[in-house]
């Protein structure tokens, strides 16, 4: 994944995917699947950035999925799918607004899935369309939810009971997480970036404190058996996300000390406070340097 240094937080993630659709391209990336439990799958990239991890239901009632990836790569996430089904999707959750988690809405959609997602997403979308390289488009209706909730639903589909809640104000502002009951996985879409510094998207309505509420609450419905589906990283315990939300708390606190200090966001990006999380967390998006700014820049206007 090739990262440009000119990426900053007011178009940071927009430029992210704008390159790495690109490289995507490049590099020819594929798809693994990985079953985590019977009949459910997770979908996750090798070989170059793909976008976020892709869930999976199929049974007798249909195929469920969360989360679409990015165009140049929708034909070899299909043939991922017919790996495991050779039926297409009848519903496509979205868990938040992005474009790798969005980014083949018009595809399924234009061939008859159903996408659900929450109503801000779909407002989102609406008033504000996709982004490209030349700007921000009109969404396509196909690519447009046509089933919202606004706190939470369920799907009794494929033997499960699926219960989708909203997560307010945590990477976005129209964030979905999906929890399995029975087959104990939960999906969390980018409210978790596991082994690595998230990315919470404070232009989007995403929130610091909003961030770990989220995380504490799916944390509170895990067990030490609960397999996590993550935004990006590698499948999850709860001890992985445990550990994240203890990174979190303790980097805000850090944070906040340097704000009640007075200092300024350079003096405190100077200062370097986050970092003895830098060897563990530091990845190419969110290097420690993006995580202490979005830390800042965060606290400070929630303050």
């Amino acid at each position: 994944m090739k990262i440009k240094a000119r990426f900053g937080f007011k178009t940071g993630l927009l430029a992210l995917l704008l390159s790495t659709s690109l490289n995507a391209e490049e590099q020819s990336p594929d798809f693994e699947t990985t079953e985590v439990s019977p009949g459910l799958y997770m979908i996750s990239g090798v070989g170059g950035f793909t976008g976020g991890n892709i869930g999976l239901s199929i049974g007798t009632d249909g195929v469920v999925m969360i989360d679409d990836s990015m165009p140049p790569l929708v034909e070899k996430l299909k043939e991922a799918i017919k790996t495991v089904t050779p039926n297409n999707v009848d519903f496509l959750v979205n868990t938040h607004v992005h474009g790798d988690h969005t980014g083949n809405n018009h595809n399924f959609g234009g061939q008859g899935t159903h996408i659900v997602a929450h109503q801000n997403l779909r407002h989102h979308l609406l008033s504000k369309g996709f982004s490209t390289p030349e700007g921000n488009k009109p969404a396509p209706k196909a690519s447009l939810p046509v089933i919202t909730f606004s706190q939470e639903m369920a799907f009794h589909l494929n033997n499960e009971d699926a219960q989708i809640f909203h997560a307010a104000n945590a990477h976005t502002d129209g964030d979905a997480v999906i929890h399995f009951k029975n087959a104990n996985v939960i999906h969390t879409g980018d409210i978790f970036f596991n082994k690595m510094f998230p990315f919470i998207d404070l232009n989007s309505g995403g929130s610091v404190d909003g961030y770990i509420k989220a995380q504490e609450k799916i944390l509170s419905i895990a067990d030490d058996q609960t397999k996590i589906i993550p935004g990006h990283g590698p499948l999850a315990t709860r001890k992985d996300l445990a550990a994240t939300i203890a990174m979190l708390k303790e980097s805000r606190e850090l944070i906040l000390a340097e704000i009640k200090a007075g200092n300024s966001e350079e003096q405190v990006v100077k200062s370097n406070p986050l970092k003895k999380f830098h060897d563990a967390w530091n990845w190419q998006f969110i290097t420690t340097e993006r995580m202490t700014r979005q830390l800042y820049k965060g606290l400070t206007a929630s303050k």
